[in-house]
């Protein structure tokens, strides 16, 4: 089932059909959907208290494997989005990559564990810098990690329903 959902998701969003601005798709890392994923992110319910526990800092970077630069930048300062889009003098610690599509599917219905590891099994989703083995075998990375997408999720509807009204 899942197989016919994607693929019909990639044969409908690769199309030529006119695009409605408050309809259609948003172009994945915009700059309002990353305001709208640190709100969520931050909350006091969100990913940063997980996170907080362990002391994560890093500079995340997501994007398309097709460019040479990430597309979205994430300062993340003891589990909360610090800065977004900053320009950081540093290489990222995580550049994680995928089709514009895949992304767009992952907004739509987040992955799940299984999910995921397939994906970078079959190289959908990319690691250029990050460890993706290490993280994964440590329990609340893996789970951060598996929030993080339910958080780009909630960040997409919440957006689009912003735009709706």
């Amino acid at each position: 089932m899942a197989l016919v959902l994607e693929w019909l998701l990639h044969k409908y969003t690769n199309m030529n059909l006119p695009h409605h601005p408050s309809t259609g798709p948003q172009p994945v890392f915009s700059a309002e959907w990353l305001d709208v994923l640190r709100n969520e992110w931050n909350r006091k319910e969100g990913l940063s208290s997980q996170l907080r526990q362990v002391g994560f800092s890093s500079v995340v970077a997501f994007g398309v494997p097709q460019e040479e630069q990430p597309r979205a930048y994430l300062v993340i300062r003891n589990g909360e989005i610090d800065e977004i889009n900053k320009p950081v003098s540093d290489l990222p610690q995580w550049d994680i990559r995928a089709d514009e599509s895949q992304w767009q599917s992952w907004f739509s219905e987040p992955p799940g564990l299984l999910a995921l590891g397939m994906a970078f099994t079959n190289r959908s989703l990319q690691f250029r810098q990050g460890n993706y083995p290490a993280m994964i075998k440590d329990p609340l990375m893996a789970e951060s990690f598996v929030r993080s997408f339910a958080l780009m999720s909630r960040a997409q509807k919440k957006l689009e329903s912003e735009q709706q009204n």
